[in-house]
């Protein structure tokens, strides 16, 4: 899954690799948690000057996906994430799979590896960020919810897939992350159906991530600075972390 992640990048650098129209200017975000406002890119129907792929623009959305036909938003389940391998068949994604698929910039995410509850071990945070530095993207769903009221509102959830080998250690799952190569492919829900953009929501590599172990504060979202990715010293992890049981709540477990 992926319960909170950050975007440090500067409005310059997410125009640079994202090619969006324009964005306007924003703080860096070290500690982004659901509910709140995260930056989305989605292709607009207008085609790029010089080009006929699709134009792209950056938005604000909510992150907690609701789907159009859902009658109280209250009632409903925060959607935070999507499972790649089901999103083309379940009912609250299906549409949004078809026809408004999205790119997330971020600089990195957060997971917990959490051990069996009976070692009396805490959970432990790692801030997972590429190798190399910079940017990636995670693939993403969005929906305008309108309420009976009229009011509209733009969701979002972040699709996730089966963990690589390296992230497997902290947790069984981790976020589909969209090459730059196929950002054209993947938001072009004109002429591109999920099934032939399935093969875009797989594992990356092994080594494309590296997993840095930081303390409790990014625990709490009042926690927005950079102090909740400063490193600590920690054994890295031999063995996978339990899986979670048929009780547990994934979306819900950090809050």
């Amino acid at each position: 899954m992926c319960g909170r992640y950050a975007l440090t990048a500067t409005p310059e650098e997410i125009l640079h690799f994202l090619s969006v129209v324009d964005i306007d200017s924003f703080p860096a975000r070290y500690n982004i948690a659901p509910t709140q406002p995260v930056l989305v890119v989605i292709g607009s129907e207008r085609e790029r000057p010089g080009s006929n792929l699709p134009e792209r623009r950056a938005l604000l959305a909510r992150w907690g996906f609701i789907p159009g036909w859902a009658k109280d938003p209250g009632e409903f389940p925060l959607l935070i994430n999507a499972r790649s391998e089901t999103a083309a068949e379940k009912a609250s994604f299906r549409a949004a799979m078809r026809h408004r698929r999205i790119l997330v910039p971020a600089s990195g995410f957060y997971e917990w590896r959490r051990p069996p509850k009976e070692t009396g071990v805490k959970p432990q945070a790692y801030w997972i960020r590429p190798k190399t530095g910079g940017l990636l993207a995670f693939g993403g769903l969005m929906e305008t919810y309108a309420s009976a009221e009229g009011s509209e509102v733009d969701t979002a959830a972040i699709l996730t897939t089966r963990a690589n080998a390296a992230i497997r250690l902290i947790h069984d799952r981790m976020p589909v992350v969209i090459r730059p190569e196929d950002f054209s492919r993947w938001l072009d829900c004109r002429t591109q159906e999920p099934r032939a953009v399935a093969d875009l929501m797989q594992p990356v590599e092994d080594e494309f991530f590296e997993a840095i172990p930081v303390s409790d504060l990014v625990n709490k979202v009042s926690n927005m600075g950079p102090d909740v990715q400063k490193p600590v010293a920690l054994a890295e992890p031999t063995e996978p972390p339990r899986k979670p049981s048929k009780g547990d709540s994934p979306q819900m477990s950090l809050f």
